[in-house]
């Protein structure tokens, strides 16, 4: 590989954000080394093998309105290897499957006709004295939909995801992920439209139709690690990153742990998708104490998955339902048949994936494995989407550092870590956790894609990728705005055989 301009870059984490960066570094024949502290590549959207079922670490939809991100995918994945999946999603509350985004008749059915008017009156005394200022996702919610219909369709769910009370959680987060208009809209329709023949009125704000790897998304990923492998890209999985050695105001390498063996790697840029939490604190020398403490108070919510084997051919039709019920642990169950029959080895059985979020080290992530298939069992049971006695197999995986919590601290801490790595122009933070941002897969895809533009010489701003308060299946003008010089300079992939 030729090398461009004597530039050595060194990745942090093998997630879609550092393989990204290194298939685009690889375009411009730009030489990089990956480190990842995993065994596999992939990072959250990895996909997990277990006697020959294949399940994700949650559901990673391949949808995007970013034309470089798309292209990526054609480029690695061939025709055939992405399947077309319809969606199907549902809400499990009060003993009740709801449609979702909610439609008029199941509504109303669900809710009552009572309830269905008190949400609405709830709504209107919402829109008449809103809760100001706007500062947490309760009043965000509630100034939006009514107080009635937060606690019904949206406090539950999110305390359950969080760990934390929704007065706790920003407004941002509120405004970044919901795009909650349907379940308004539908209610409204459930009113004025009781015989369910007026369906097609209730708004469309969700994206109905998907791609999906045949393998799942770790398909994605495995297939861009051969490629950059190929390309002279050097990965080195079961790397954690001990040091980050520096001077003002650049970095200079890593010291890597392997397998109990100290190395260095140094680089003349580096990208960063680990969590920046521990970016800062392994910074030798010692970042200032007040950056120190400042990143300290990022915090995240780790993410368990308890794969149960179904001795039965169908179990429900949906992609994946939501639990809106407090007397089960379980926030989000995904059928992965529904995703790709091919992640299922045998069609007389369903392979169903229950998530549970939790801390890191409480007593659910801490729970056996054992223990944790036997609840997910019981819980599945007392759902009723399931019998115990169906339950023939099932395997656990653990997922630290899924989201980024969007607390109340974290936008004060993440100013004063900002002002501090801001100051290191061959440092480049991409990925959900290296920006402690809840962006989506392609949203950190294209945070590496920028990094590497930055790189050769542009000067776009990172940290403005997913910023507008939509939901990332809305397309913005000032998203494509961002990437129209993007698109512009993409630049020719080479045929290559993955």
């Amino acid at each position: 590989m030729t090398h461009h301009d004597g530039k050595k870059v060194v990745i942090i984490g093998a997630g879609p954000a550092g393989l990204t960066a290194a298939y685009e570094l690889a375009k411009s024949s730009i030489q990089s080394t990956i480190v990842e502290k995993d065994a596999v590549v992939g990072g959250i959207s990895r996909t997990v093998q277990y006697k020959g079922y294949h399940f994700d670490v949650g559901g990673h939809r391949f949808f995007t309105k970013v034309d470089a991100v798309d292209r990526m995918w054609r480029e690695v994945l061939k025709d055939g290897q992405f399947l077309r999946r319809n969606r199907l999603s549902r809400i499990y509350y009060n003993k009740q499957f709801f449609n979702y985004p909610l439609r008029a008749s199941n509504a109303l059915f669900g809710l009552g006709v009572w309830n269905s008017f008190l949400i609405l009156l709830s709504y209107v005394q919402s829109q008449m004295s809103p809760d100001l200022p706007e500062k947490t996702f309760e009043q965000w919610v509630s100034n939006r939909f009514g107080k009635r219909l937060y606690n019904t369709f949206f406090k539950t769910y999110t305390e359950k995801v969080w760990g934390i009370p929704c007065s706790e959680i920003t407004a941002d987060w509120a405004a970044q992920r919901i795009k909650g208009l349907s379940l308004l809209t539908a209610v409204k329709n459930a009113l004025l439209h009781t015989n369910g023949s007026d369906k097609s009125k209730v708004i469309k704000t969700l994206v109905d139709s998907f791609d999906y790897p045949a393998k799942g998304p770790g398909m994605m990923w495995e297939a861009v690690h051969r490629l950059v492998e190929a390309d002279g890209c050097e990965v080195h999985l079961k790397t954690a990153v001990d040091r980050i050695r520096w001077v003002p105001y650049k970095v200079t390498e890593l010291q890597v742990l392997t397998g109990g063996c100290t190395r260095s790697i140094s680089g003349t840029e580096f990208i960063s998708s680990m969590p920046i939490r521990e970016l800062v604190q392994r910074f030798d020398p010692p970042a200032p104490p007040e950056v120190v403490m400042a990143a300290e108070r990022l915090r995240y919510r780790d993410f368990l998955t308890v794969a149960l084997v179904i001795k039965k051919a169908d179990v429900f039709p949906d992609n994946w339902i939501y639990i809106h019920d407090p007397e089960v642990h379980v926030g989000r169950i995904q059928n992965f048949k529904n995703w790709s029959p091919e992640m299922v080895p045998d069609p007389e059985t369903t392979c169903l994936g229950l998530e549970y979020f939790c801390f890191e080290g409480d007593s659910l992530w801490n729970t056996s494995d054992q223990d944790l298939v036997r609840l997910g069992t019981r819980e599945l049971a007392q759902i009723g989407l399931a019998d115990a006695a169906d339950v023939v197999d099932g395997a656990v995986v653990r997922m630290p550092k899924a989201y980024p919590v969007y607390d109340s601290q974290y936008e004060e801490a993440l100013r004063v870590v900002r002002g501090f790595l801001g100051a290191f122009p061959n440092l480049y933070l991409v990925g959900r956790n290296g920006l402690h941002k809840y962006n989506n897969q392609d949203h950190s895809m294209v945070t590496a894609m920028l990094a590497v533009r930055n790189i050769l010489g542009a000067n776009y701003d990172i940290w403005r990728v997913n910023v507008d308060p939509e939901y990332h299946e809305t397309s913005t003008t000032t998203e494509q705005d961002q990437f129209a010089q993007l698109l512009a300079t993409q630049p020719k992939v080479p045929e290559r055989v993955a």
